[in-house]
């Protein structure tokens, strides 16, 4: 994506921009603290609006993150995705057994409905110490890659639990900008270029 920056009332040559943009059923409440309770048809009307009335311009990716579980919200992102290409699903599991047994239900909800999975991420791998940037093991570990095996998916890698990744989100600052030496954003940058790789070569 690229974009023309002006500079001292002159077009520059085009520069490369990095641009993300996000919708939410958050950001139509009036108030935060409200919770949305709607039954089926309700939600699943929303998701259509979100996916045909949105601007989102030109987009290189659409990311729809869904819910755990394999409830009608997931049926309705694909049948309103019917008329654009779904690359496929991405599935995020945690390495604790009650976490991968979730995640074994998604693989079967995928190869149902002829969902391609682009592979498996396993989060909350590890805990990263602020002071030391040591990675202790507090849940067990390697129950994603050990579910990619069993099932026959891609495992495109660990993310660990980074006091320094939640505090950027929080105050709103670019991770990879501030820690880009750190192993968590090494982690982070090779499953997203793996997975770009993947879908170039669709």
């Amino acid at each position: 994506m690229c974009t023309s920056v002006i500079q001292d009332g002159c077009p520059s040559t085009p520069m490369p921009r990095r641009a993300l943009a996000l919708m939410s059923i958050g950001f139509l409440l009036e108030d935060p603290d409200e919770a949305v309770v709607w039954r089926g048809p309700k939600k699943n009307a929303m998701i259509g609006q979100f996916v045909s009335d949105v601007a989102w311009g030109e987009l290189d990716v659409l990311l729809v993150d869904t819910p755990p579980g394999t409830s009608d919200e997931h049926l309705s992102v694909l049948e309103n995705l019917k008329k654009h290409r779904v690359d496929g699903a991405v599935l995020v599991t945690t390495p604790q057994a009650v976490s991968t047994g979730d995640v074994r239900r998604e693989i079967t909800f995928c190869k149902k409905t002829g969902v391609r999975i682009l592979g498996i991420v396993e989060n909350m791998s590890g805990f990263v110490c602020p002071h030391c940037s040591e990675c202790s093991n507090i849940f067990s570990k390697g129950g994603g890659e050990e579910l990619a095996k069993l099932t026959g998916s891609m495992f495109l890698g660990s993310v660990p639990l980074d006091p320094l990744l939640s505090k950027s989100i929080e105050e709103g600052k670019d991770f990879t900008e501030s820690f880009p030496d750190s192993a968590t954003f090494s982690a982070i940058s090779s499953i997203c270029q793996t997975l770009l790789n993947s879908l170039e070569t669709a």
